[in-house]
């Protein structure tokens, strides 16, 4: 699919703005959980593990995880250890 935008004139000056434009486009869709992380990688021409690179290197380290998704896990990690078993060995 192609987008266009039209952009302010001083914004030429700019490096690389549909570049910039790009990356803010995935980072959004990435916080927003709007495309899959895969999407959002294929937005800017980058496979997933490249992505994350990407979002590292941009100090972007915000989890998909909500509350609900950590109580789960707090809860499957204490039925772990009642049977005496650590998720280090169950894995």
């Amino acid at each position: 699919m192609r987008i266009v935008v039209q952009l302010p004139d001083d914004i030429e000056t700019l490096s690389a703005p549909g570049r910039a434009a790009q990356e803010a486009l995935a980072i959004q869709g990435y916080r927003t959980g709007a495309p899959t992380q895969f999407q959002a990688a294929q937005v800017l021409g980058l496979t997933r593990l490249e992505f994350e690179a990407f979002l590292k290197e941009r100090n972007i380290v915000e989890s998909a995880c909500d509350v609900e998704d950590l109580e789960q896990d707090v809860e499957a990690l204490r039925k772990l250890r009642a049977k005496g078993l650590s998720a280090a060995r169950s894995a």
